[in-house]
């Protein structure tokens, strides 16, 4: 990379003593590192959580049934009996504005009816083979750290812009760290061991970075468009309907129901709508439905159904009152756009595929989340090398990677013990105390007492589970999750045991 090539001939040619492709400019290479530095630093709490909480949001599906293994696990019911268990829970919530009713899956092996009541509470309901209402479902911590995950708790239209703005961050400092590395993909393989710690750290900061590169682009790309969504289809609706947003998120909905609050004569039958889909879509699986308005005369379903084998979220079709179907969106019949929008969520989440392609999603989202702590560590360690040592920021910096897990155990452990169980405030006060042991020891010992805690948390978590549920754990992926969170458990205790000095 001394010479650079001549200009009479082509970037590429491989002249003797010189390299295949010119030299990247110093003065580049160090613009770019700097601006990958500052991008993030300044985003580096809020990039990790995210990272974090979206590794654990790829099992939102199992630990839903984790929470509630009861069962019943279903496989495929009749659309007679997903009308049945409409039918019943209108019968328990009264003049609901809509219900979402989630049909079995091989993700989602349940039958479950959601809906709000006058009062303004929420109930979801689960339903037999028959249709029959067998209880009310209870998954507060699968809803924290899903709603963690995607809106990070706050209002909805504001944690959506601040997630979405972190995948921006996020894809900017893939970028920005690949360009300030001319040399990362030929040293993919490269690792200085037995010399300094920091450049140990660095290398597998940089080699991770490069072997997960596709996915870190396919994750932080849909996860900034998904979160900014509602910035998106405004700038759509300024450019196409004179900021009309009703018109331009309307093309997303398909045909459009008028509203007429009047009696119905009768309420819709779901069963009919899902006969009339089986009909129009043979090779296609309805998913979920939305019962809008129901009981009124402008009641009507959105239905979704998924075409196994292709990267959808599935096709949106509106059916009316009478179980005629109005038309569809065209999520996998339409545009190229149309598409590509759909693949996002299932793209994002790792949601196709089956369970390979979930631990695949796990295991590159916590590789992600190990990028983001170690670039952080590697520019205090850098610090400390140059004389400007910041012991209390790598304390801190320790404490609040390793909050994460213990957190999310702690409110886990809360959510299963407690009848009113409030998960955001107890991963928050369990965050906030993590953070405080870095005013002790060193960041060796706080990384270590903080992987001791949650290491026994999580063996307590998996005793609870067992123990109120062992005589009810109809779905066996209630025993999965516990033995996984159980050799989670193991693993980190390995971690914090002392290393054997070669003899």
């Amino acid at each position: 990379m001394d010479a650079s090539p001549d200009k009479t001939t082509p970037a590429k040619t491989k002249a003797a003593g010189k390299p295949i492709w010119p030299k990247i400019p110093a003065d580049f290479v160090r613009a770019m590192l700097a601006g990958h530095s500052a991008l993030g630093l300044a985003f580096a709490a809020l990039i990790y959580l995210v990272c974090f909480s979206g590794s654990v949001a790829v099992f939102t599906q199992e630990f839903g049934r984790w929470e509630q293994p009861q069962g019943p696990v279903l496989h495929a019911v009749s659309p007679q009996a997903v009308d049945a268990a409409v039918q019943a829970t209108l019968t328990k919530i009264t003049k609901p504005h809509d219900l979402l009713v989630r049909l079995p899956t091989p993700d989602h092996p349940r039958l479950t009816v959601h809906g709000d009541d006058a009062d303004g509470g929420e109930h979801t309901y689960v339903a037999d083979q028959a249709g029959r209402l067998v209880g009310e479902a209870r998954t507060p911590w699968t809803e924290f750290q899903a709603e963690l995950h995607t809106v990070l708790h706050l209002p909805r239209a504001w944690g959506g812009f601040v997630v979405g703005l972190t995948g921006v961050a996020l894809l900017s400092s893939l970028i920005s760290g690949v360009l300030s590395h001319p040399r990362v993909f030929k040293d993919a393989f490269a690792f200085r061991w037995g010399g300094s710690k920091r450049l140990q750290e660095a290398d597998l900061h940089n080699r991770v970075s490069v072997w997960g590169l596709p996915f870190h682009l396919a994750v932080s790309l849909t996860g900034a468009f998904l979160g900014l969504t509602t910035i998106i289809v405004g700038v759509l609706a300024l450019a196409t309907f004179k900021g009309d947003t009703a018109k331009a998120y309307a093309l997303f909905r398909g045909p459009t129901v008028a509203d007429d609050p009047r009696p119905a004569a009768k309420i819709i039958n779901v069963g009919a709508a899902l006969d009339a889909i089986a009909a129009r879509y043979p090779d296609a699986r309805p998913t979920y439905l939305y019962v809008e308005h129901p009981g009124e005369r402008g009641q009507h379903a959105i239905i979704n159904v998924a075409t196994e084998g292709r990267l959808s979220r599935g096709e949106t079709v509106v059916v009316d009152g009478e179980g005629r179907i109005l038309g569809e969106v065209g999520y996998e019949s339409g545009s190229l756009g149309f598409r590509v929008l759909s693949a996002m969520t299932p793209l994002h989440f790792g949601w196709f595929g089956g369970w390979p392609v979930k631990i695949a999603y796990f295991l590159l989202g916590l590789g992600l989340t190990a990028v983001t702590a170690s670039g952080v560590a590697i520019w205090l360690a850098r610090r400390r090398d140059k004389g400007r040592p910041a012991p209390r920021w790598e304390r801190l910096w320790v404490a609040f990677a390793w909050s994460q897990p213990l957190a999310y155990a702690f409110s886990a452990l809360v959510s299963l013990l407690s009848s009113t169980p409030a998960p955001v405030v107890v991963w928050g006060l369990a965050t906030l105390a993590a953070c405080a042991s870095a005013a002790f020891g060193t960041p060796a010992g706080v990384s270590k007492a903080l992987r001791q805690i949650t290491a026994g948390l999580l063996a307590l978590v998996c005793v609870a589970h067992g123990v109120l549920q062992a005589s009810a754990m109809a779905d066996p992926i209630g025993w999965g999750i516990d033995a996984a969170l159980l050799a989670t458990a193991l693993l980190l205790t390995l971690t914090t045991l002392p290393k054997r000095s070669p003899s």
